[in-house]
């Protein structure tokens, strides 16, 4: 598919037209100066400089229409592909603080609690039938980190391909400015992307918001400490949820040896720790008041099995849109037009210069 993004700008070939028009109708005035005859010098056969005079104007108009054609921005791409898919829109919102760096035992190698959600969440959208997981390719999936702040590293999208870099670039809070459990503000934060979710889709596909309803929305939450931080506390971000009519999924993490992180002026050091059991009610009443489950998962296996679980969510028929990547051809046109442009002025100045 071929396209301009800014089409507005090819009106700009026509100015060259009216140009040549008012040229033309002050052409039709009367000389100045009359000559009574121009036999004579119509008579002399002319230089090659003089049948080529008309060169330097040529590369300007020729330059001009390449530069409206660079201001057009031509693009080429696939065409939008507008689907109907059965799916839900899914928010997964992952603690990154410094407790998740706990280590638990994941495909026989021991890692640290962050490295092993992110890897069981990766089966989980993508797939892996080892794990008995199909993937959710038919799902508007989106990503939320929270430590002291939380933050959307991934908009709502069909496009899971961009879902691996943000994925694996998660790191956890290494910064004691930044570390902390703010679960309120994050949940509040995934409710509103799911809660504009419709309009999202409306914009990209330049239809009425009304004609996108997703069913389902749901937040997968999976955290390993109690909130502790932020504006929020999670009983009033669970409202929010439940007045939007978003399922909310919590998942605790617990159990494990490990150690933890600690910055010092020297570096950052392991420091071998147990894991410490937290207070779980406030995840299971926000669970229950969204109509959700709550679930703890004490190793890699039950992990497995809550992921196994909520994969059974019914699925509800929405609209999708699939993102297009567009492939920019101006640059080729300036090029050409700056070249146009430079050898009319060389010419000007030198083969064809006029003395006034």
């Amino acid at each position: 598919m071929f396209r301009f993004e800014t089409p507005w700008a090819l009106l700009g070939l026509l100015l060259p037209l009216l140009f040549f028009g008012w040229r033309r109708w002050r052409r039709r005035k009367r000389a100045a100066v009359a000559f009574s005859s121009l036999a004579n010098a119509r008579r002399v056969a002319p230089s090659w400089r003089l049948r080529f005079a008309w060169l330097p104007a040529a590369l300007r108009l020729l330059a001009w229409c390449l530069l409206c054609f660079a201001l057009a921005r031509p693009q080429a791409g696939r065409e939008q592909i507008h689907d109907a898919s059965q799916g839900i829109a899914i928010q997964m919102v992952l603690d990154r603080s410094s407790s998740m760096s706990q280590e638990m035992e994941y495909d026989n190698r021991r890692m640290n609690r962050l490295e092993a959600v992110k890897s069981v969440f990766a089966s989980f959208v993508f797939g892996d039938k080892d794990k008995k997981l199909p993937g959710r390719p038919n799902d508007l999936i989106g990503m939320i980190t929270f430590a002291r702040y939380p933050d959307t590293i991934c908009p709502l999208t069909l496009g899971h391909a961009a879902l691996r870099p943000f994925l694996e670039g998660i790191q956890l809070a290494s910064i004691r400015s930044e570390d902390g459990t703010n679960i309120g503000d994050a949940l509040a934060l995934a409710a509103a992307r799911l809660q504009t979710a419709e309009e999202t889709l409306a914009r990209q596909t330049r239809k009425d918001a009304d004609s996108y309803k997703i069913k389902s929305k749901v937040i997968i939450l999976l955290t390993d400490g109690e909130n502790n931080c932020g504006k929020r506390s999670i009983a009033e971000s669970a409202e929010l949820a439940a007045k939007w009519g978003i399922k909310v999924y919590a998942i605790g993490v617990s159990g494990g040896h490990g150690a933890n992180v600690i910055s010092t002026l020297l570096g950052q050091f392991r420091v071998a720790a147990n894991s410490a059991p937290f207070d779980t009610r406030p995840l299971q009443e926000l669970a229950e008041k969204t109509g959700g489950l709550f679930r703890l998962a004490t190793d890699s296996e039950s992990l497995l099995a809550i992921y196994r679980e909520i994969d059974q969510l019914e699925r509800s028929e929405v609209e999708s849109i699939r993102f297009v990547d567009y492939k920019e051809f101006f640059l080729p046109f300036a090029a050409a037009a700056l070249a146009l442009l430079s050898m009319q002025l060389l010419l000007s100045a030198s083969v064809f210069r006029r003395i006034p």
